[in-house]
């Protein structure tokens, strides 16, 4: 009689060993897959501001405060008549946040 349970409780485990390998299998597949999706699906930025998160990277500013001061010395060299060149450094400094906006802006 003992060698009967002994022979069950032995299939038993196999069978339970059986279903945790495949168990263990299915999870590990499952895992992979979901790894391979989050290496794949295309991440949002980062949208927090404020001191700790510039909104701005520092070559965009650069770039900004670069492209700004080229376009006023253009205003300055090929404008001659004074007020002219006040209105459209004006108009620049006005202008550049929408178009900063527009050019840099990450939304899609």
């Amino acid at each position: 009689m003992s060698r009967e349970r002994a022979r069950r409780r032995a299939e038993r485990e196999a069978v339970a060993e059986r279903e945790r390998a495949a168990r263990q299998r299915k999870r590990a597949r499952r895992e992979r897959w979901r790894a391979l999706l989050r290496r794949l699906t295309p991440r949002l930025p980062d949208r927090r501001t404020g001191r700790l998160q510039p909104r701005r990277t520092r070559a965009e500013r650069s770039g900004i405060v670069l492209v700004t001061l080229a376009v006023g010395a253009l205003i300055w060299a090929l404008v001659d008549d004074l007020a002219l060149r006040v209105l459209l450094s004006l108009v620049l400094v006005l202008v550049l946040p929408a178009v900063v906006v527009i050019a840099l802006d990450r939304r899609t």
